[in-house]
């Protein structure tokens, strides 16, 4: 249901405080907002109340919100402050729900951006006016660069949907996100502080403002520099270090190719699998054994040599 508020001046020791009010303040929190309320002479943000219908008398309608506010005005010395006023008659449940959707429909504050607002208050007088307390500037002290969260970030919903035939790995693959979200990895500290370095390096060079922006750029330098993760696997020498999987990426430098040229191997691995020269979905040893020929001549030998299936008979016209 709709309604009309309008901006009346109220004397705020005859309006009606709630008699039951789950919103609650600390009495520092209470007397730093007295002082507040005198430093500035006025309200700067306005209760809502309700005329009653005919419930409450003139000038004594009920608070649904801001009964603190009222209460500080009094403490304060103010004869009158600025209210919003709902005429309209409402019911128990509406009036209910309007005062608890004010006091938890309130939003939350990022620590990084909260820090920088309060780093930029130099006057010690107006850092005390925000009220922010000792637990939340301990924590505020604690806090690194800008952290990722709803306040940094420009997002959007996104929908995915998937064919039948995919739909159950999609269900494998969430089911097993969730069964990992408690996972946990133990680094150096000395790791830690190369990450935190690295950022606060990042967010210097690029001025960007949050954690998501930063990890970007330095993926962005990753990705210009993908071959430097041969040190992972190989020595200076040419001798590999272990026998596990790696990216082709860090073979070719990037993780794209032309389509003219995926077509043209493509159509040569098809063709060595079709002949038998290379099992099934081992379209690397082709690669390896044109490299490997390419250095040493006809006369090279790969490094492991799989077992080979029955030759199937060859495929079409393929051609290497």
């Amino acid at each position: 249901m709709t309604i009309k508020p309008r901006l009346v001046r109220r004397d705020p020791r005859l309006l009606t405080r709630l008699q039951v009010n789950a919103h609650y303040q600390t009495k520092e929190e209470f007397d730093r907002l007295v002082a507040n309320v005198k430093a500035d002479g006025c309200l700067t943000s306005v209760p809502l109340i309700y005329g009653g219908a005919g419930e409450y008398e003139e000038g004594r309608e009920l608070v649904l919100s801001g009964n603190h506010r009222c209460d500080a005005s009094v403490a304060a010395g103010l004869e009158e402050i600025d209210v919003m006023l709902i005429s309209d008659p409402q019911h128990k449940d509406e009036l209910i729900a309007r005062q608890l959707s004010h006091n938890a429909i309130t939003g939350k504050d990022d620590p990084a951006t909260l820090k920088q607002l309060y780093d930029a208050i130099e006057d010690v007088d107006w850092r005390a006016y925000s009220g922010l307390d000792d637990d939340v500037l301990q924590l505020l002290a604690e806090v690194s660069p800008e952290g990722l969260s709803e306040a940094n970030l420009d997002f959007a919903t996104v929908s995915l949907v998937f064919l039948p035939s995919e739909l159950e790995a999609a269900r494998e693959a969430f089911d097993l996100a969730r069964l990992s979200q408690n996972v946990s990895w133990l680094a150096a500290r000395a790791d830690y502080a190369q990450t935190l370095d690295t950022l606060a390096s990042t967010h210097a060079a690029h001025k960007v403002g949050n954690v998501a922006t930063a990890l970007h750029a330095i993926l962005a330098i990753v990705e210009q520099h993908l071959t430097d993760l041969q040190a992972g696997y190989q020595t200076p020498a040419w001798e590999a270090l272990h026998n596990g999987q790696v990216g082709l990426e860090t073979v070719i430098g990037a993780r794209h190719l032309p389509a003219t040229a995926a077509v043209t191997l493509n159509k040569a691995i098809a063709a060595a699998e079709g002949r038998g020269e290379i099992p099934q979905g081992k379209g690397y040893l082709l690669l390896e054994r044109l490299a490997g020929e390419y250095l040493s001549g006809s006369n090279w030998e790969p490094s492991t040599v799989p077992a080979q299936p029955d030759a199937p008979a060859p495929q079409g016209d393929a051609q290497p």
